[in-house]
């Protein structure tokens, strides 16, 4: 039953979108051309008018459409504001809070995001973790979240899909689909160079050349590095020295080849090489009682006795084959991706312990220093498509979709008090096994020029084999876990044209994830844990606007959902391991807006904010609450929900999702004006989000603080050139973003502010 609280919010929910929509409704409908455009029609994509904001086109519904006409939640980034948000070296976390409803966080670094849309999304740290959200790269799942973290250059779009999707592409993603399409090989000779230098010894270089080799053949290589210095210290004798540098470097080569008017071929192989070090967990920076940072702390400084360093190679390829044949069009998308994984770090986050004084910083009860590798992996995806291309109020799409993976991961254990390294043999391993089979499908019927529907539908088959065993001075298992699960989901959506201008739209949709299984076993004791399949329904309407002649856009959603047997990762007390767990449901609810708008010939702006309200509801799940205040209460955490059956634990019953906030917010603002024979702009964007739970439990400690961050850049163009300076994180607010609650109140924090110029030549 919904609580009363819960009805408001909705009813809420459902007035702000009235109020917001009609007023708007009726502005646009006073500043419309005479002209009216035709609902039914696709638009193709033009130059905007004097002050007109350019149509978006996206393919969200495998399809070229404009963005207004979509019945989904959908936003884009592209564009100026894409090269602002990745100056300085970004990796892809910065698209946290950079769209309503979309967070992304590391505890490894540059590798392994983690992406929530509308709160759902995994904690889970170990490297065989499933996301309820996907990432797909020109056209290719990437399933392992260490693929999820390629970098983001020469990239045409970025598409943000939100709720269910599953009938039209790629795999089943219950939460959403984060969508990157890169710049295609054209036929004629283009391209583009980019460099910067930094704070901290930043260099970034990036590139892309076209280039046609005939009338049929056309190739595009694009690649970026990137490297920094070290930026932190550790004042001890032991362990590693310096902290927080990396080189960071990929490439992509794409050729197309289009012999004849209706056939195309696209191939893509890419690369990727990480050098640097593994996310910093800093011991005892959190006060006890709240989740400031202890006084005097300096970010420069980080006494350890770990080794920390890390690095990831990823290699894949795709090949893109389309067939226009009469009245159908033919897709065949393979694709192929490896990788090669290696992380250690110091996970207690300080030096020594108590039966090795010193020790600090604060009280350190045990070492904890692991590697996490993946010395083995494998994935290749193959979907079949075909789609109508004939005119008429029907049109279809059919597919089939595989996909298989295999992983193998190592987890080591280190002691740096101790003589011997790796503590031989002191290890655990993991192998799995995946494969998925799908067949979609989907319709889409004009019943008039006003009223558009859609409806959609999946069949999902997954197998998962799973092992893994501890080894010491005795070996424990393999301990082996298999499933095989089904599934059917659905999606119903409709676009009904209220003006020439406005689009108003309706969506129900289903999603589903395939069971989980891990096997972290920290002693010869520990079992694997399984989590079954997790079933979604998401229910979302929106009005979607183009204001005052074009110049401006509104996207406004209202959504719920529910689900069912959603599959959660807890902690285990005072081990360094996850474990696995259903809760009978978890709900949310929200709005989110897109607003963006030319102000004047010189003066435009962007603004998107998200209302979440997520829910855990099983009155009986409890888990392991923070091990720090078992190990020394005098410095552990207070945990304030209520106290669960046995000594350590606590219920959850009514806690938000973690790493779920309920507000956010992100605003940019681009000013630009003609000087000499060239333009002047200065651009700013913020983005803002409020607190929210590092667990599943709620304790002081483990509740991110509200955070506000800026950026700035200022840059002149003129002919082919570009020159400009940046700053990022201009505030320099530094806070805990993530926490270990195993060992002591250990934090992870966020980038301090950094800043550099850039030079860029196109041609």
């Amino acid at each position: 039953m919904m609580t009363q609280h819960a009805g408001v919010v909705r009813r809420t929910m459902i007035a702000l979108a009235i109020t917001a929509a009609f007023p708007l409704q009726a502005m646009a409908q006073e500043a419309a051309p005479a002209a009216a455009e035709t609902p039914a029609a696709v638009p193709a994509p033009a130059p905007a008018g004097a002050g007109q904001l350019e149509t978006v086109i996206v393919t969200a519904q495998r399809r070229a459409e404009n963005i207004k006409d979509v019945p989904m939640s959908i936003a884009t980034l592209k564009g100026d504001k894409l090269d602002v948000l990745t100056a300085g070296g970004a990796d892809i976390r910065f698209l946290n809070s950079r769209s309503p409803s979309v967070s992304v966080e590391s505890d490894y670094g540059r590798t392994f995001p983690r992406f929530y849309i509308r709160g759902l999304g995994n904690t889970d740290f170990d490297l065989n973790a499933s996301q309820p959200v996907g990432l797909v790269m020109d056209d290719v799942v990437m399933e392992n979240a260490m693929l999820k973290g390629f970098p983001v250059f020469d990239v045409d779009q970025v598409e943000v899909l939100r709720g269910p999707q599953g009938t039209l592409f790629g795999r089943n993603s219950p939460a959403g689909v984060i969508k990157f399409d890169s710049a295609k090989p054209v036929f004629k000779t283009e391209g583009y160079l980019s460099g910067g230098l930094g704070k901290d010894g930043l260099k970034n270089v990036e590139g892309a050349f076209n280039v046609p080799v005939s009338d049929t053949v056309a190739l595009r290589f694009s690649g970026q590095t990137q490297r920094r210095d070290d930026r932190v210290h550790n004042p001890r004798p032991t362990g590693t020295r310096d902290f927080e540098g990396y080189e960071d470097s990929a490439a992509r080569l794409q050729v197309l080849v289009k012999p004849t008017r209706d056939f195309s071929a696209l191939f893509n192989v890419h690369a990727r090489n990480l050098d640097g070090t593994a996310t910093l967990f800093r011991a005892n920076i959190l006060k006890q009682g709240g989740n400031d940072l202890v006084d005097g702390f300096d970010y420069g400084n980080y006494p350890t006795d770990g080794i920390n360093r890390q690095h990831l190679k990823t290699k894949g390829g795709s090949m893109r084959l389309k067939w226009d044949l009469p009245g159908v069009t033919l897709h065949s998308i393979t694709g192929y991706e490896k990788l090669d994984f290696f992380s250690r770090a110091d996970v207690d986050g300080g030096y020594g312990a108590v039966y090795a004084p010193p020790m600090g910083p604060g009280f350190i009860p045990f070492v904890v220093e692991t590697a996490d590798v993946i010395p083995n992996h494998k994935q290749i995806s193959q979907e079949f498509r075909a789609e109508s291309s004939a005119k008429g109020p029907l049109q279809w799409i059919g597919g089939l979709f595989y996909f298989k993976e295999d992983i193998r991961i190592d987890s080591i254990s280190f002691d740096s008090l101790a003589p011997g390294n790796p503590q031989s043999p002191n290890y655990a391993t993991q192998n799995q096994s995946s494969k998925s089979y799908a067949a979609f499908g989907s319709l889409n019927y004009t019943v008039s020029d006003a009223l558009k529907l859609r409806a959609g539908v999946r069949y999902t088959r997954d197998e998962k084999d799973f092992s893994a065993k501890r080894v010491e001075a005795t070996t424990a298992g393999p301990f082996p876990l298999s499933d095989t699960s089904h599934n059917v989901s659905w999606d119903l959506s409709g676009t009904y044209v209220l003006t020439p201008s406005t689009n108003a739209y309706a969506r129900v949709a289903t999603g589903y994830r395939a069971p989980s299984m891990q096997g972290r076993l920290n002693g010869l004791a520990d079992r694997p844990s399984f989590a079954g399949a997790e079933k979604a329904l998401s229910v979302e309407a929106g009005i979607k606007q183009d204001l005052f002649d074009k110049r401006a856009r509104l996207s406004l959603a209202v959504f719920e959902y529910r689900v069912k047997d959603k599959q959660l990762t807890a902690g285990s007390g005072a081990v360094n391991m996850n474990q696995l767990i259903n809760a009978d449901k978890v709900t949310g609810r929200g709005v989110e807006l897109d607003f963006q708008a030319n102000l004047s010939d010189s003066l435009s702006m962007t603004l998107g904010g998200s209302y979440n309200h997520t829910q855990i509801q099983d009155k009986s799940l409890f888990v392991q609450s923070c091990g720090n205040a078992q190990n020394n209460p005098a410095s552990g955490c207070t945990v304030t929900d209520p106290v669960g059956p046995f000594r350590g634990t606590a219920y959850i019953d009514g806690n938000p999702l973690p790493r779920a906030p309920e507000w956010q917010g992100n605003f940019t603002l681009k000013y630009s004006i003609p000087v000499a024979n060239g333009e002047f702009y200065a651009y700013t964007d913020w983005a803002y989000r409020t607190s929210y739970n590092f667990f599943l439990y709620e304790a002081k400690e483990y509740k991110a603080k509200e955070l506000l961050e800026g950026g700035l850049r200022a840059g002149y163009k003129w002919d082919r050139y570009e020159l400009s300076a940046y700053g990022r994180n201009i505030t320099n607010r530094i806070q805990a973003l993530g926490a270990i609650d195993f060992d002591n109140l250990t934090g992870i924090i966020n980038e301090p502010r950094t800043y550099g110029v850039q030079f860029k030549a196109t041609f």
